[in-house]
């Protein structure tokens, strides 16, 4: 199955610094406790590690979660 970026609905970009060891679980709690969001509701949560060429994103796509790691090879997101 893939992800077609139209059907993402709204993306959310969670700022701040998140630790990059956290899997599906643990990104759910904090999109529900900590911006009080249904990590169930289609929409994609972006999220950034303390390093600038590392990105987490989360997405519920009615069957299950999709959790995508993205680390740039030169260095940052410019």
């Amino acid at each position: 199955m893939t992800i077609r970026l139209s059907d993402l609905g709204q993306v959310y970009l969670v700022c701040g610094k998140t630790n990059m060891r956290q899997g599906i679980d643990s990104l759910a709690y904090l999109v529900k406790s900590q911006f009080n969001l249904d990590p169930f509701s289609g929409q994609a949560y972006l999220f950034c590690g303390g390093r600038k060429d590392r990105f987490k994103a989360l997405y519920w796509d009615g069957q299950g979660f999709w959790l995508l790691y993205k680390r740039f090879e030169n260095g940052k997101l410019t």
